[in-house]
């Protein structure tokens, strides 16, 4: 029985899609709800399993064309699996010479230097026997030596011996260039930073904060923390929460821009940056203000996850009143982070450094980090935007505020 393999209905306001990647190619078995293909949209990877068990009898749609719901990818046959991986393992063929022949088909003709290929020729070998290990599956006079070592020198014959080195041999300088088109995903990125830069009037005010406290705080209980709970305690919790307590004082900055109207949320929900093999993506974590420290710890690492394993839906990525970015991850010791339009702020976090600071007259080392809100100031006031920040601050300084609500 033929079963046509369609394009799933696509998210809300997601008109189409690019297919980006099929892991079946025509001929081979599939077993039912087997991953076939993966369907790139402006902000997820959808894939698309297998209905059925049987075997690809066509493929429709090839990687980097454009479709909708409900057009047609590939034919399916129903029926048995055959056990392709047990044909595999029973082939005489060494599994080094696979490989290569492997690399070969799909990387195309090889390209060697002349001393490699006088090499090769002096012991009549081809170079699809011998794997490269240089930039693009490049083969190296090392590969081939490796390779006449190895057990699968197969064409060397008896007596040969291990040629010398000749440092005279002339060897090829490739200068190469690439050009990717960007995904989906990298594109709607773009799209949608040029256009925060075009709409929105946008300002960044900095302050400081000295983490003692908090770093003391979670030393001391994150062992216990995590064996009750069966999370860790990381730091975004204490800065998601001292967020949501400081855009309570200051609603505005919860706001959004629509128009010539300022809407106002009485809800909590905080867009999480969390930078993946596809670019960035911001999973909304709701109704934080209701959360405890272990609660929003799983849903930060469950959110987190499946944005890391492509796995993210539409639904948790839309719909959040304001957003942190933490750039300290990757050593940032101060930036601007950009709006997630239509929020009307964006909290940055960096890295945290021991600096001298001066505390009751001495001198002392701290543990520091530089903190940035920016903002629009169509509608929020840099006043408003300081007094945000400070709040944060205030609270990170001294842990107890957050548990006392002051």
């Amino acid at each position: 029985m033929s079963i046509e393999i369609k394009v799933p209905p696509l998210p809300e306001s997601v008109s189409d899609a690019t297919l980006v990647a099929w892991h079946k190619n025509a001929g081979e078995s599939v077993s039912r709800d087997e991953n076939l293909v993966d369907l790139e949209t402006d902000k997820v990877v959808l894939e698309v399993p297998a209905p059925a068990s049987g075997t690809i009898a066509k493929i429709v749609v090839e990687n980097g064309t454009t479709v909708e719901a409900g057009d047609v990818l590939a034919i399916l046959e129903e029926g048995e699996v055959t056990d392709t991986e047990s044909v595999a393992a029973k082939s005489e063929v060494p599994a080094k010479k696979v490989a290569a022949v492997a690399a070969t088909e799909v990387s195309g003709p090889l390209k060697t230097s002349p001393a490699v290929r006088r090499l090769l020729d002096e012991h009549d070998l081809d170079a699809t026997m011998v794997m490269g290990s240089g930039k693009d599956g490049r083969i190296t006079k090392s590969d081939v030596m490796s390779f006449l070592k190895s057990d699968d020198s197969v064409n060397v014959a008896p007596g040969d011996q291990e040629p010398v080195a000749d440092e005279n041999l002339e060897i090829d300088i490739v200068r190469t260039e690439q050009r990717v088109p960007m995904t989906r995903l990298r594109a709607r990125i773009a799209e949608r930073l040029v256009d925060a830069q075009q709409s929105a009037a946008m300002l960044t005010t900095f302050n400081e904060v000295d983490l003692t406290e908090v770093m003391a705080l979670r030393k001391k209980y994150k062992e216990s923390f995590e064996k009750k709970h069966k999370v860790k305690l990381g730091f975004m919790s204490f800065f998601a929460k001292a967020a949501v307590e400081a855009l309570k004082r200051f609603p505005v900055i919860n706001a959004s821009v629509e128009g010539t109207e300022i809407i106002y949320h009485n809800y909590f929900d905080i867009g999480i940056a969390v930078s993946s093999d596809r670019g960035l993506m911001v999973p909304v974590i709701r109704d934080v203000d209701q959360m405890n420290f272990a609660e929003f710890e799983s849903a930060l690492t469950e959110v987190a996850g499946k944005a890391q394993a492509g796995t993210i839906g539409m639904d948790d990525l839309t719909g959040g009143t304001f957003t942190i970015t933490n750039g300290g991850i990757f050593g940032s010791m101060m930036s601007t982070p950009i709006l997630n339009q239509p929020q009307s702020a964006i909290l940055g976090m960096h890295s945290i450094q021991q600096r001298p600071m001066v505390v009751d007259g001495d001198i002392v080392a701290r543990p520091m980090m530089y903190l940035a809100v920016t903002y629009d100031h169509r509608i929020i006031d840099g006043k408003e935007a300081v007094q945000f920040l400070v709040s944060i601050k205030e609270q990170l300084e001294d842990p107890a505020r957050l548990l006392l609500q002051i």
